[in-house]
């Protein structure tokens, strides 16, 4: 049985800090949609912006700095708030 590698350097924990971030954000998505699919009715949308408030709270209980050289819940929040915004302009558009 071969063991996955992964060719990220030990050395370097920007890297890994960033992956995780990455596969965070990855699973979060997976389950807003799954959950918003069997739900409906807006739930998601309104989970988008509950992403955004825990994000910012967690990146200001960690401390993490903004726009530093890794990825950090600063960037999570920012991509779930431009998800949020995309999702009420296609709502506005779709009632218009």
């Amino acid at each position: 049985m071969q063991r996955l590698h992964m060719d990220l350097d030990p050395a370097h924990p920007n890297e890994l800090q960033s992956l995780h971030v990455i596969v965070r954000f990855t699973m979060r998505i997976i389950l807003l949609s799954v959950l918003s699919a069997f739900i409906g009715g807006g739930f998601g949308y309104a989970m988008l912006l509950v992403s955004v408030y825990l994000c910012v709270l967690s990146a200001l209980l960690r401390r993490e700095k903004p726009l530093g050289n890794t990825l950090t819940y600063w960037d999570e929040a920012a991509v779930y708030g431009a998800l949020f915004c995309l999702a009420a302009i296609v709502q506005i558009a779709m009632d218009t």
